[in-house]
């Protein structure tokens, strides 16, 4: 079974700063395990279902993207430079509309943010740039496992309930 971790935070934790607009906004060291036979390549979302309110969220903010991670790759370092991907791998668009890692900012209250992972059948071409519906339609037919790691952050003024 597909299992993601961070050595940075628990599953159900808080984020720390550091991987935050409240720090170094630098991403989170990611392990996994368990990916299936037949694993060709994977694809990381990084997204927060509780924009722009926790308490009546309107949409999702997708923090970051990347696909055709080669099926041998088991993690991602912290600070994972945009440069220096493991071959092969692409980036897709945040909702920034720029590339890489975007962290956790969130307006109001306490966010959750999921990690999802895919082991995908096959390869996808280049998508040049695509966002999160591009991506999950390109991924259509071709998903072996998945799994997510989620956390939470709250800016250190927050309002919570």
């Amino acid at each position: 079974m597909l299992e993601l971790r961070s050595q940075g935070f628990e599953h159900g934790g808080d984020i720390p700063a550091r991987y935050t607009c409240d720090g170094k906004n630098i991403s989170p060291p990611l392990i996994w395990a368990g990916v299936p036979d037949g694993t060709r390549s994977l694809v990381l979302i990084v997204d927060d279902p509780d924009v722009p309110d926790p308490r009546a969220p309107t949409r999702e903010w997708v923090h970051w993207i990347l696909y055709n991670i080669p099926a041998q790759v088991s993690s991602l370092p912290e600070a994972m430079p945009q440069i220096g991907l493991p071959e092969g791998t692409l980036e897709g668009r945040n909702d920034w509309d720029k590339t890489g890692y975007g962290g956790p900012c969130p307006p109001i209250g306490r966010h959750r943010y999921f990690h999802k992972l895919y082991a995908l059948d096959a390869v996808l071409p280049d998508l040049a740039l695509p966002d999160k519906v591009q991506l999950l339609k390109a991924m259509e037919g071709h998903v072996l496992g998945e799994c997510e790691l989620v956390a939470t952050y709250c800016k250190a003024r927050c309002e919570e309930d």
